[in-house]
């Protein structure tokens, strides 16, 4: 059986007035206490404290004679003193500012620093009033048993009016992970109530057995007996540090079990300094993945940035964006943002601000709202800010959106960057990429046409060697990878939510695969390729294996505390349904046509083998391709790309509503749209 997982039923679909109805049945005043105003509840630990301190003091006195009766009886005047002054002393000291739910160790210090400030007050106050009865020693003791007292009453308190009724609805959370982060994770889980740390979970041998922070550590091998025995539903990742191939196999292993599994990440991954619980995150597909990162180059990296005007389209993408903070970096004197969206080229200016103001990089940073299919736009913002490199990751990538709005996708993808390179020549840029996507090789939809189109308008560039206004030539290259993981539309996310909302986990079929990337590692891979082109190469990162996208929604079920259900297992809770493969899309993908690749200078970059027997696209196929989608015609638009990207082969006829089919005008290049009719 599984246990409730966040985001389940039986978790959330229980209204607040039941809930309140519950505890009032189960409770009784208990829950009235609970719930008394915020200065009642005060004035009670005021009034506690008022007979716990002189019963402290009589009870240090009691010790240090051996007997309730043998010897002299401590003065009357103590007890009287004793409350009168140490009551204003615990409310200078933050004693009553503590909130008894979240009683912990602090609070506790807290109170050990009001009593050593109260005792030798009282000690005195007493003396200089001549009561010298009070022996030091009875002083020690008193120390000790106020201290008892003020804090036993305050965990009491704590462990009768929440704890001892709370504990069935907190969730049990085994911590793997036995060092500091899962030490600190523990104490702050303290405070929570939704969660009650049980447990540790730790490879270190030498921690077997022993106790942490109030926690026993276990091997890794008896976690299947915590989760029997003690009920646990979930299991937090408390290991930072950890490599990703290390991670990886402890997910794997974890896989086996019924749990939920979050992860705490290192301090470098959180975008803000919320610790403890809040911290904690979902398994992303980069967990599974287990990649490990290949140290980049500095002086690839550098090249083409460092003290260099950096222009970066699609900035607001989540290519681009992650080119643009790692550039802010290698320190370019100026960064341009190029996006076409508005609230996009908002947040990524504020944020690429933050970073170079928190970091201290002196960059100036350009927005530019405006798109690449824009020439004179495009012209100018080179020209007059001096740009000398380009890295263009403005496009439409969603497959299906993009066969349903052929025209623009085409217009976008292939006129933008034709548009763009034609800029970049006339104002002197230095260096060229185009980021580019394995769906531009053997292309079956729209998306992956226009990008194959993208990139043979740059080799035609490269191989006429055309020249800048300054005579030398612009480097144009090419760097192809497959799917980015955080990228908008990315699976992961999508699978999380239906597992979450208890199925079906949707699936277009059962044998699809595809590659992966962090966009990160992306990024770096990106920049490196750029610097090493001399001209018309396309380089091909390494993606490592494809995955199984089945076998993704598989492990992520499990991981998620949940069974798939399926004919082998009918007591399962969430299905795997196949929707079919959607308009243009492929079963797999390829980076390269055939094994013609080479190695470079770094081991995640390839070079592939220039491409031969292809037509690159002429003025006058740009020219017509730039009337039909002018004029709407998709027929024409897709017949003419498929005769440019000849591995596109014959397109089917568009149900997008908005295309129309007018008579072309034969100005525009009468023998190419010929050719598209034929």
């Amino acid at each position: 059986m599984r246990f409730p997982y966040p985001g389940s039923p039986i978790v959330e679909n229980a209204s607040s007035r039941e809930r309140v109805s519950q505890n009032i049945v189960e409770q009784g005043w208990r829950f009235r206490l609970k719930n008394l105003p915020r200065p009642v509840k005060v004035a009670l630990m005021v009034i506690t404290d008022l007979s716990l301190v002189p019963f402290a003091l009589w009870l240090a006195w009691v010790l240090k004679q051996g007997s309730l009766t043998a010897g002299t009886a401590p003065p009357l005047g103590a007890f009287l003193l004793a409350p009168l002054l140490s009551i204003p002393i615990f409310h200078y000291m933050g004693v009553y500012r503590t909130v008894v739910r979240y009683v912990d160790y602090e609070s506790i210090w807290a109170t050990v620093r009001a009593v050593s400030l109260a005792v030798p007050a009282t000690a005195g106050v007493l003396m200089l009033m001549g009561n010298d009865g009070l022996l030091q020693a009875v002083l020690i003791i008193y120390w000790f048993t106020l201290n008892a007292l003020i804090a036993g009453s305050r965990m009491l308190a704590r462990a009768w009016l929440f704890d001892f009724k709370e504990r069935g609805q907190r969730r049990g959370v085994v911590i793997y992970g036995a060092g500091s982060d899962g030490v600190r994770l523990a104490s702050k889980m303290r405070k929570d109530m939704e969660f009650k740390p049980v447990a540790f979970v730790d490879d270190d041998r030498t921690l077997w057995g022993s106790l942490i922070a109030g926690l026993r550590v276990y091997a890794p091998k008896e976690l299947a007996d915590l989760v029997r025995i003690k009920r646990v539903a979930e299991v937090f990742l408390a290991l930072p540090s950890a490599s990703p191939g290390r991670r990886r196999e402890i997910l794997d292993a974890l896989e086996k079990l019924p749990l939920y599994i979050r992860i705490l990440p290192s301090s470098g991954e959180r975008k803000n300094r919320v610790t403890g619980v809040e911290a904690l995150r979902d398994i992303e597909l980069e967990d599974l993945l287990g990649r490990e990162p290949v140290v980049p180059e500095k002086g690839l990296l550098r090249a083409c940035i460092q003290d260099k005007a950096v222009m970066v389209t699609g900035a607001g993408g989540s290519i681009g964006s992650e080119l643009c903070r790692q550039i802010v970096a290698l320190g370019p004197r100026r960064l341009v943002l190029l996006e076409i969206s508005e609230f996009a080229l908002y947040t990524v200016d504020r944020e690429l601000r933050s970073i170079a103001a928190r970091q201290r990089h002196r960059v100036e940073i350009v927005p530019v709202l405006g798109s690449t299919q824009d020439r004179a736009r495009c012209e100018k913002t080179l020209r007059e800010l001096g740009v000398n490199t380009v890295y263009h990751a403005a496009a439409y990538k969603h497959v299906p959106l993009v066969e349903h709005n052929a025209i623009e996708g085409i217009r976008n993808n292939v006129l933008g960057t034709w548009r763009l390179a034609e800029s970049a020549l006339a104002t002197g840029v230095e260096t060229f990429v185009l980021i580019s996507t394995d769906k531009a090789v053997r292309p079956s939809n729209i998306m992956g046409a226009s990008k194959r189109c993208s990139e043979l308008i740059l080799l035609r560039y490269a191989k006429e060697g055309r020249m800048r206004a300054s005579g030398r030539r612009t480097r144009f290259s090419i760097v192809r990878f497959g799917n980015v993981l955080g990228s908008s539309g990315s699976v992961v996310p999508v699978f999380r939510e239906q597992i979450k909302a208890g199925g079906p986990v949707t699936v277009t079929h059962q044998d699809v695969t595809r590659y992966f990337m962090t966009v990160t590692e992306a990024a770096q891979l990106v920049l490196q390729a750029g610097s090493m082109g001399k001209g018309g190469e396309i380089f091909v990162l390494d993606m490592g294996e494809p995955i199984r996208i089945v076998e993704l929604a598989r492990k992520m079920i499990r991981l998620m505390g949940r069974e798939v259900r399926d004919s082998e297992n009918l007591s399962g809770e969430i299905t795997i349904e196949y929707t079919g493969l959607r308009p243009g899309e492929k079963l797999y993908e390829e980076l390269l046509i055939g094994d013609n690749a080479t190695g470079t200078q770094h081991p995640r970059i390839w070079l592939a083998e220039k491409a031969t027997g292809e037509l690159p696209p002429t003025m006058e196929n740009l020219d017509a391709l730039a009337d039909a989608c002018e004029r709407g015609d998709c027929a024409v638009a897709r017949r003419l790309l498929a005769s440019i990207v000849v591995e596109y082969g014959h397109p089917a006829e568009s149900d997008d509503p908005l295309c129309t089919s007018e008579p072309p005008r034969k100005e525009a290049g009468g023998e190419v749209i010929a050719l598209a009719r034929s």
